[in-house]
Protein backbone atom coordinates (compact mmCIF):
# COMPACT_ATOMS: atom_id res chain seq x y z
CA UNK A 1 0.00 0.00 0.00
CA UNK A 2 1.54 3.42 -1.28
CA UNK A 3 0.72 6.76 -1.74
CA UNK A 4 2.85 7.08 -4.86
CA UNK A 5 3.37 10.62 -6.51
CA UNK A 6 2.00 12.06 -9.56
CA UNK A 7 5.19 12.17 -11.60
CA UNK A 8 4.87 15.75 -13.26
CA UNK A 9 8.22 18.00 -13.88
CA UNK A 10 8.31 21.71 -12.89
CA UNK A 11 7.66 22.93 -16.22
CA UNK A 12 4.49 20.87 -16.71
CA UNK A 13 3.65 21.91 -13.44
CA UNK A 14 3.95 25.42 -13.94
CA UNK A 15 1.89 25.34 -17.02
CA UNK A 16 -0.55 23.43 -15.01
CA UNK A 17 -0.66 26.19 -12.81
CA UNK A 18 -1.20 28.75 -15.48
CA UNK A 19 -4.14 26.50 -16.99
CA UNK A 20 -5.88 25.73 -13.61
CA UNK A 21 -5.89 29.82 -13.05
CA UNK A 22 -6.57 30.85 -16.27
CA UNK A 23 -9.76 28.46 -16.20
CA UNK A 24 -10.88 29.66 -12.93
CA UNK A 25 -11.15 33.08 -14.27
CA UNK A 26 -12.86 32.50 -17.29
CA UNK A 27 -15.27 30.99 -14.93
CA UNK A 28 -15.56 33.82 -12.34
CA UNK A 29 -15.94 36.08 -15.69
CA UNK A 30 -19.14 33.95 -16.68
CA UNK A 31 -20.50 33.98 -13.48
CA UNK A 32 -20.37 37.91 -12.68
CA UNK A 33 -20.98 38.91 -16.32
CA UNK A 34 -24.38 36.73 -16.67
CA UNK A 35 -26.75 39.15 -14.32
CA UNK A 36 -27.02 42.78 -14.25
CA UNK A 37 -25.51 45.13 -11.04
CA UNK A 38 -28.18 44.87 -8.89
CA UNK A 39 -27.95 40.93 -8.94
CA UNK A 40 -24.70 41.43 -8.35
CA UNK A 41 -24.65 43.51 -5.38
CA UNK A 42 -27.59 42.33 -4.20
CA UNK A 43 -28.11 39.76 -1.06
CA UNK A 44 -30.17 36.92 -2.29
CA UNK A 45 -29.80 35.11 0.73
CA UNK A 46 -27.95 35.70 4.24
CA UNK A 47 -26.28 32.08 3.83
CA UNK A 48 -24.32 33.71 1.09
CA UNK A 49 -22.13 36.89 -0.04
CA UNK A 50 -23.47 39.12 -2.50
CA UNK A 51 -21.39 37.83 -5.85
CA UNK A 52 -19.67 41.17 -6.03
CA UNK A 53 -17.83 40.40 -2.26
CA UNK A 54 -16.96 37.09 -4.01
CA UNK A 55 -15.48 39.11 -7.20
CA UNK A 56 -12.90 41.37 -5.08
CA UNK A 57 -12.17 38.30 -2.54
CA UNK A 58 -10.56 36.54 -5.19
CA UNK A 59 -8.59 39.24 -6.20
CA UNK A 60 -7.85 40.15 -2.62
CA UNK A 61 -6.83 36.40 -1.66
CA UNK A 62 -4.17 36.08 -5.02
CA UNK A 63 -2.54 39.33 -4.02
CA UNK A 64 -2.42 38.93 -0.37
CA UNK A 65 -0.63 34.89 -1.15
CA UNK A 66 1.05 35.46 -4.64
CA UNK A 67 2.40 38.84 -4.74
CA UNK A 68 3.13 39.89 -0.80
CA UNK A 69 3.49 36.27 0.07
CA UNK A 70 5.26 34.74 -2.46
CA UNK A 71 7.21 37.72 -4.48
CA UNK A 72 7.28 40.07 -1.01
CA UNK A 73 5.60 42.73 -2.89
CA UNK A 74 4.07 46.13 -1.27
CA UNK A 75 0.20 45.78 -0.66
CA UNK A 76 -1.71 47.03 -3.57
CA UNK A 77 -5.02 48.13 -1.62
CA UNK A 78 -4.13 47.50 1.93
CA UNK A 79 -7.30 49.55 3.02
CA UNK A 80 -9.65 46.89 1.31
CA UNK A 81 -8.19 43.50 3.19
CA UNK A 82 -10.64 43.56 5.98
CA UNK A 83 -13.44 44.22 3.78
CA UNK A 84 -12.35 40.66 2.74
CA UNK A 85 -11.74 39.20 4.84
CA UNK A 86 -13.74 35.93 5.68
CA UNK A 87 -13.15 35.22 9.35
CA UNK A 88 -13.71 39.90 10.18
CA UNK A 89 -17.50 39.94 8.29
CA UNK A 90 -20.04 36.88 8.04
CA UNK A 91 -21.79 36.91 4.86
CA UNK A 92 -24.78 38.50 6.47
CA UNK A 93 -22.95 41.46 7.24
CA UNK A 94 -21.03 42.12 3.83
CA UNK A 95 -24.01 43.52 2.20
CA UNK A 96 -23.80 46.91 4.63
CA UNK A 97 -20.14 46.96 4.09
CA UNK A 98 -18.70 49.39 1.51
CA UNK A 99 -17.47 47.28 -0.52
CA UNK A 100 -15.68 47.95 -4.66
CA UNK A 101 -18.22 48.40 -6.84
CA UNK A 102 -18.82 45.95 -9.65
CA UNK A 103 -16.35 47.21 -12.46
CA UNK A 104 -13.69 48.23 -9.68
CA UNK A 105 -13.72 45.09 -8.66
CA UNK A 106 -13.49 43.75 -11.79
CA UNK A 107 -10.31 46.41 -12.38
CA UNK A 108 -8.75 45.41 -9.03
CA UNK A 109 -9.06 41.57 -9.37
CA UNK A 110 -7.54 41.62 -13.12
CA UNK A 111 -4.63 44.38 -11.93
CA UNK A 112 -3.50 41.52 -9.02
CA UNK A 113 -3.50 38.91 -12.02
CA UNK A 114 -1.53 40.36 -14.54
CA UNK A 115 1.33 40.66 -12.10
CA UNK A 116 0.40 37.08 -10.44
CA UNK A 117 1.37 35.90 -14.03
CA UNK A 118 4.62 37.58 -13.84
CA UNK A 119 5.37 35.86 -10.72
CA UNK A 120 4.30 32.39 -11.51
CA UNK A 121 7.06 32.68 -14.48
CA UNK A 122 9.37 33.44 -12.24
CA UNK A 123 9.04 31.93 -9.86
CA UNK A 124 11.36 28.48 -8.33
CA UNK A 125 8.93 25.65 -8.11
CA UNK A 126 11.72 24.27 -5.14
CA UNK A 127 13.30 24.97 -2.11
CA UNK A 128 10.51 27.19 -0.22
CA UNK A 129 7.54 24.96 0.84
CA UNK A 130 5.24 27.35 -0.36
CA UNK A 131 6.31 27.08 -3.80
CA UNK A 132 7.31 23.69 -3.84
CA UNK A 133 5.85 22.21 -7.17
CA UNK A 134 3.91 25.18 -7.60
CA UNK A 135 1.54 25.03 -4.41
CA UNK A 136 0.75 28.27 -3.43
CA UNK A 137 -0.66 29.50 -7.39
CA UNK A 138 -2.32 25.48 -6.94
CA UNK A 139 -3.67 26.67 -3.56
CA UNK A 140 -5.22 30.10 -5.48
CA UNK A 141 -6.52 28.19 -8.37
CA UNK A 142 -8.31 25.94 -6.04
CA UNK A 143 -9.61 28.58 -3.77
CA UNK A 144 -10.67 30.56 -6.91
CA UNK A 145 -12.91 27.69 -8.12
CA UNK A 146 -14.26 27.07 -4.57
CA UNK A 147 -15.72 30.31 -4.38
CA UNK A 148 -16.69 30.06 -8.29
CA UNK A 149 -18.68 27.20 -7.18
CA UNK A 150 -20.14 28.97 -3.87
CA UNK A 151 -21.11 31.81 -6.66
CA UNK A 152 -23.18 29.12 -8.77
CA UNK A 153 -25.14 28.32 -5.44
CA UNK A 154 -25.72 32.03 -5.05
CA UNK A 155 -27.52 31.75 -8.97
CA UNK A 156 -29.74 28.86 -7.65
CA UNK A 157 -30.55 30.58 -4.80
CA UNK A 158 -31.51 34.04 -6.33
CA UNK A 159 -34.91 34.58 -8.10
CA UNK A 160 -35.46 36.09 -11.22
CA UNK A 161 -35.39 34.37 -14.83
CA UNK A 162 -32.18 31.99 -16.10
CA UNK A 163 -29.10 33.53 -16.27
CA UNK A 164 -27.00 30.23 -17.15
CA UNK A 165 -27.40 27.60 -19.45
CA UNK A 166 -25.38 24.63 -20.24
CA UNK A 167 -26.53 21.53 -22.08
CA UNK A 168 -27.83 18.40 -19.89
CA UNK A 169 -25.48 15.15 -19.48
CA UNK A 170 -26.16 12.51 -22.02
CA UNK A 171 -29.10 10.41 -20.90
CA UNK A 172 -28.22 6.82 -20.08
CA UNK A 173 -30.90 3.84 -19.39
CA UNK A 174 -32.07 3.77 -15.74
CA UNK A 175 -29.49 1.91 -13.78
CA UNK A 176 -30.11 -1.68 -13.70
CA UNK A 177 -27.07 -3.09 -12.06
CA UNK A 178 -26.31 -4.01 -8.31
CA UNK A 179 -27.62 -1.87 -5.72
CA UNK A 180 -24.84 -2.08 -3.96
CA UNK A 181 -21.28 -3.50 -3.80
CA UNK A 182 -18.93 -4.99 -1.11
CA UNK A 183 -15.86 -3.57 -0.12
CA UNK A 184 -14.02 -6.17 1.47
CA UNK A 185 -12.21 -5.45 5.15
CA UNK A 186 -8.47 -4.94 5.83
CA UNK A 187 -6.03 -1.81 5.94
CA UNK A 188 -5.79 0.73 2.86
CA UNK A 189 -3.89 4.36 2.43
CA UNK A 190 -5.90 6.81 3.48
CA UNK A 191 -4.72 10.78 2.38
CA UNK A 192 -1.58 11.75 0.88
CA UNK A 193 1.60 12.87 1.48
CA UNK A 194 2.60 13.37 -1.89
CA UNK A 195 -0.01 15.08 -4.36
CA UNK A 196 1.25 18.30 -5.40
CA UNK A 197 -1.45 20.65 -4.63
CA UNK A 198 -3.39 18.81 -1.60
CA UNK A 199 -4.11 20.89 1.09
CA UNK A 200 -3.29 20.38 4.82
CA UNK A 201 -6.29 18.49 5.81
CA UNK A 202 -6.34 15.57 3.01
CA UNK A 203 -2.64 14.95 4.79
CA UNK A 204 -0.62 12.77 5.62
CA UNK A 205 -0.90 9.56 4.07
CA UNK A 206 -1.27 7.01 6.56
CA UNK A 207 -3.24 3.33 7.00
CA UNK A 208 -6.05 2.59 8.32
CA UNK A 209 -8.10 -0.55 8.57
CA UNK A 210 -12.00 -0.92 7.81
CA UNK A 211 -13.74 -4.11 8.27
CA UNK A 212 -15.68 -5.06 5.09
CA UNK A 213 -18.97 -3.05 4.13
CA UNK A 214 -21.17 -3.13 1.30
CA UNK A 215 -21.94 0.54 -0.50
CA UNK A 216 -24.48 1.55 -3.07
CA UNK A 217 -23.33 1.15 -6.23
CA UNK A 218 -24.88 5.24 -7.08
CA UNK A 219 -25.62 7.93 -5.19
CA UNK A 220 -29.13 7.72 -4.31
CA UNK A 221 -32.16 9.05 -6.54
CA UNK A 222 -34.74 11.33 -6.49
CA UNK A 223 -36.94 8.31 -6.89
CA UNK A 224 -35.72 6.73 -4.06
CA UNK A 225 -35.85 9.96 -1.64
CA UNK A 226 -39.28 10.44 -2.89
CA UNK A 227 -40.47 7.35 -1.56
CA UNK A 228 -39.08 8.19 1.94
CA UNK A 229 -40.74 11.73 1.36
CA UNK A 230 -44.42 9.58 0.99
CA UNK A 231 -44.08 6.74 3.66
CA UNK A 232 -44.30 9.52 5.83
CA UNK A 233 -40.55 10.28 6.67
CA UNK A 234 -40.34 13.15 7.64
CA UNK A 235 -43.56 12.84 10.06
CA UNK A 236 -41.49 9.64 12.14
CA UNK A 237 -39.36 10.93 14.93
CA UNK A 238 -37.98 7.56 14.94
CA UNK A 239 -35.79 7.91 11.96
CA UNK A 240 -34.25 10.73 12.83
CA UNK A 241 -31.36 12.28 15.50
CA UNK A 242 -33.35 14.67 17.97
CA UNK A 243 -31.56 17.51 16.57
CA UNK A 244 -31.95 16.66 13.08
CA UNK A 245 -36.19 16.10 14.01
CA UNK A 246 -36.04 19.28 15.97
CA UNK A 247 -34.38 21.29 13.06
CA UNK A 248 -37.04 20.00 10.75
CA UNK A 249 -40.15 20.59 13.13
CA UNK A 250 -38.62 24.62 13.83
CA UNK A 251 -38.39 25.11 9.97
CA UNK A 252 -41.40 23.35 8.70
CA UNK A 253 -39.56 21.15 6.18
CA UNK A 254 -40.82 17.90 4.19
CA UNK A 255 -38.79 17.67 1.22
CA UNK A 256 -35.06 18.58 -0.55
CA UNK A 257 -34.79 22.53 -0.74
CA UNK A 258 -36.58 24.02 -3.75
CA UNK A 259 -39.19 20.98 -4.29
CA UNK A 260 -42.63 21.71 -4.18
CA UNK A 261 -45.56 19.21 -4.45
CA UNK A 262 -48.39 20.50 -6.98
CA UNK A 263 -51.11 18.17 -7.38
CA UNK A 264 -49.63 14.91 -7.71
CA UNK A 265 -46.58 15.52 -8.89
CA UNK A 266 -43.06 17.19 -7.46
CA UNK A 267 -41.64 20.45 -8.97
CA UNK A 268 -38.55 21.96 -8.10
CA UNK A 269 -36.73 25.09 -9.43
CA UNK A 270 -33.97 24.83 -10.95
CA UNK A 271 -31.66 27.71 -11.66
CA UNK A 272 -34.42 29.82 -12.57
CA UNK A 273 -36.91 26.87 -14.30
CA UNK A 274 -39.46 25.29 -12.75
CA UNK A 275 -39.28 21.48 -13.40
CA UNK A 276 -40.46 18.47 -12.23
CA UNK A 277 -38.06 16.34 -10.51
CA UNK A 278 -36.26 13.84 -12.63
CA UNK A 279 -36.47 10.14 -10.92
CA UNK A 280 -33.03 9.54 -12.02
CA UNK A 281 -30.87 12.09 -11.03
CA UNK A 282 -29.13 12.03 -7.54
CA UNK A 283 -31.09 13.88 -5.05
CA UNK A 284 -29.92 16.87 -4.16
CA UNK A 285 -29.79 19.53 -1.97
CA UNK A 286 -30.57 17.48 1.28
CA UNK A 287 -29.14 18.59 4.70
CA UNK A 288 -26.47 15.90 6.81
CA UNK A 289 -30.39 15.46 8.79
CA UNK A 290 -32.43 14.74 6.01
CA UNK A 291 -29.58 12.02 4.70
CA UNK A 292 -28.96 10.20 8.13
CA UNK A 293 -32.62 9.81 8.25
CA UNK A 294 -33.09 8.48 5.30
CA UNK A 295 -30.33 5.93 5.86
CA UNK A 296 -32.28 4.93 8.98
CA UNK A 297 -35.63 4.23 6.74
CA UNK A 298 -33.64 2.08 4.27
CA UNK A 299 -32.15 0.60 7.00
CA UNK A 300 -28.67 1.24 6.32
CA UNK A 301 -26.57 4.24 7.24
CA UNK A 302 -24.10 6.89 5.87
CA UNK A 303 -20.50 5.50 5.01
CA UNK A 304 -18.01 6.89 7.18
CA UNK A 305 -15.20 9.20 5.67
CA UNK A 306 -12.73 6.21 5.33
CA UNK A 307 -15.34 3.74 4.31
CA UNK A 308 -16.48 6.21 1.27
CA UNK A 309 -12.36 6.78 0.58
CA UNK A 310 -11.52 3.49 0.21
CA UNK A 311 -14.74 2.71 -1.92
CA UNK A 312 -13.10 5.67 -4.11
CA UNK A 313 -9.47 4.75 -4.33
CA UNK A 314 -8.54 1.23 -3.27
CA UNK A 315 -7.50 -1.07 -5.55
CA UNK A 316 -7.74 -4.77 -4.53
CA UNK A 317 -5.97 -6.03 -6.83
CA UNK A 318 -2.73 -4.10 -6.35
CA UNK A 319 -3.43 -3.15 -2.71
CA UNK A 320 -2.49 0.66 -3.24
CA UNK A 321 -4.87 3.76 -3.37
CA UNK A 322 -5.46 5.44 -6.83
CA UNK A 323 -5.76 9.37 -7.07
CA UNK A 324 -9.23 8.56 -8.45
CA UNK A 325 -11.43 5.92 -8.77
CA UNK A 326 -10.87 5.44 -12.42
CA UNK A 327 -7.25 5.59 -11.66
CA UNK A 328 -4.41 8.26 -11.45
CA UNK A 329 -4.76 10.00 -14.82
CA UNK A 330 -6.49 13.47 -14.32
CA UNK A 331 -10.37 13.99 -14.49
CA UNK A 332 -11.72 13.46 -18.63
CA UNK A 333 -14.81 14.29 -19.29
CA UNK A 334 -15.76 10.60 -19.70
CA UNK A 335 -14.70 9.46 -15.74
CA UNK A 336 -17.15 12.45 -13.98
CA UNK A 337 -19.58 15.23 -14.29
CA UNK A 338 -17.35 18.44 -13.14
CA UNK A 339 -16.29 22.11 -14.10
CA UNK A 340 -19.97 23.44 -14.37
CA UNK A 341 -19.90 21.02 -17.85
CA UNK A 342 -23.47 20.80 -17.07
CA UNK A 343 -26.18 22.32 -14.54
CA UNK A 344 -27.25 19.12 -12.72
CA UNK A 345 -26.13 15.88 -11.85
CA UNK A 346 -26.11 12.84 -14.27
CA UNK A 347 -28.17 10.06 -13.99
CA UNK A 348 -27.39 7.48 -11.23
CA UNK A 349 -25.33 4.95 -13.34
CA UNK A 350 -23.80 7.65 -16.10
CA UNK A 351 -19.71 7.82 -16.59
CA UNK A 352 -18.22 3.86 -16.34
CA UNK A 353 -15.42 4.84 -17.62
CA UNK A 354 -14.88 6.71 -14.08
CA UNK A 355 -15.59 3.23 -11.73
CA UNK A 356 -14.03 2.48 -8.75
CA UNK A 357 -12.00 -0.80 -9.36
CA UNK A 358 -14.75 -2.28 -7.52
CA UNK A 359 -17.78 -0.68 -9.77
CA UNK A 360 -18.63 1.81 -7.44
CA UNK A 361 -19.91 4.66 -9.78
CA UNK A 362 -19.89 8.68 -9.42
CA UNK A 363 -18.13 8.67 -6.72
CA UNK A 364 -16.42 12.20 -8.27
CA UNK A 365 -18.58 14.84 -9.39
CA UNK A 366 -22.52 15.17 -10.26
CA UNK A 367 -22.87 15.73 -5.89
CA UNK A 368 -20.95 16.07 -2.75
CA UNK A 369 -22.02 12.83 -0.78
CA UNK A 370 -22.40 13.26 3.06
CA UNK A 371 -20.46 11.20 5.63
CA UNK A 372 -21.31 9.68 9.04
CA UNK A 373 -18.08 11.37 9.66
CA UNK A 374 -17.17 14.66 12.03
CA UNK A 375 -14.32 16.90 10.17
CA UNK A 376 -11.16 16.09 12.25
CA UNK A 377 -7.59 16.14 11.30
CA UNK A 378 -5.17 13.12 10.10
CA UNK A 379 -2.71 11.77 12.43
CA UNK A 380 0.53 13.96 12.05
CA UNK A 381 -1.88 16.89 10.71
CA UNK A 382 0.64 20.00 10.09
CA UNK A 383 -1.92 23.30 8.95
CA UNK A 384 -0.06 24.44 6.12
CA UNK A 385 0.05 27.40 5.27
CA UNK A 386 -2.46 28.88 7.24
CA UNK A 387 -4.57 27.57 10.89
CA UNK A 388 -8.06 29.32 9.32
CA UNK A 389 -8.01 26.61 6.15
CA UNK A 390 -8.89 23.20 8.20
CA UNK A 391 -7.50 23.66 11.92
CA UNK A 392 -10.15 25.95 13.29
CA UNK A 393 -13.30 23.73 11.89
CA UNK A 394 -11.96 20.63 13.54
CA UNK A 395 -14.66 19.13 15.71
CA UNK A 396 -18.36 17.90 15.93
CA UNK A 397 -20.07 20.76 14.43
CA UNK A 398 -18.97 19.88 10.75
CA UNK A 399 -19.67 17.06 8.41
CA UNK A 400 -17.35 15.74 6.07
CA UNK A 401 -18.73 15.47 2.42
CA UNK A 402 -16.81 13.65 -0.01
CA UNK A 403 -16.71 13.46 -4.27
CA UNK A 404 -17.34 16.90 -5.28
CA UNK A 405 -20.31 17.85 -7.44
CA UNK A 406 -21.26 19.10 -10.85
CA UNK A 407 -20.23 22.62 -9.90
CA UNK A 408 -16.48 21.65 -8.65
CA UNK A 409 -13.69 21.98 -11.23
CA UNK A 410 -11.27 18.85 -11.20
CA UNK A 411 -8.21 21.03 -9.65
CA UNK A 412 -10.75 21.64 -6.67
CA UNK A 413 -11.73 17.85 -6.45
CA UNK A 414 -9.56 14.10 -5.92
CA UNK A 415 -10.04 11.30 -4.38
CA UNK A 416 -8.90 12.82 -0.79
CA UNK A 417 -10.15 16.32 -0.99
CA UNK A 418 -12.37 17.07 1.95
CA UNK A 419 -15.53 19.10 2.64
CA UNK A 420 -17.35 20.52 5.34
CA UNK A 421 -20.43 21.87 5.96
CA UNK A 422 -23.03 21.94 8.98
CA UNK A 423 -25.75 19.44 8.92
CA UNK A 424 -28.02 21.77 8.00
CA UNK A 425 -27.16 23.13 5.19
CA UNK A 426 -29.14 22.35 2.02
CA UNK A 427 -28.51 25.54 -0.61
CA UNK A 428 -24.80 23.01 -1.16
CA UNK A 429 -24.90 20.64 -3.84
CA UNK A 430 -25.10 18.01 -1.52
CA UNK A 431 -26.64 14.82 -1.64
CA UNK A 432 -25.40 11.01 -0.52
CA UNK A 433 -25.65 7.24 -0.78
CA UNK A 434 -25.79 5.07 2.01
CA UNK A 435 -23.99 1.57 3.22
CA UNK A 436 -24.35 -1.11 5.87
CA UNK A 437 -22.17 -3.57 7.22
CA UNK A 438 -21.38 -6.53 5.58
Amino acid sequence: MTDEPPTIGPERLRERALQALTTARDRTALLTTCVDEPDLVAQHSPLMSPLVWDLAHIGNQEELWLLRTVAGREAMRPEIDGLYDAFEHPRAERPSLPLLPPDEARRYAAEVRGRALDVLENTPFEGRRLTEAGFAFGMIAQHEQQHDETMLITHQLRRGPRALTAPDPEPVAPWSGPSEVLVPGGPFTMGTSTEPWALDNERPAHVRTVPAFHIDTTPVTNAAYRAFIEDGGYDEEGWWTPQGWAHIRTHGLDAPLYWRREGGEWLRRHFGVTEAVPPDEPVLHVSWYEADAYARWAGRRLPTEAEWEKAARHDPATGRSRRYPWGDADPAPEHANLGQRHLRPAPAGSYPAGASPLGVRQLIGDVWEWTASDLLPYPGFNAFPYKEYSEVFFGPEYKVLRGGSFAVDPVACRGTFRNWDYPVRRQIFSGFRTARDA
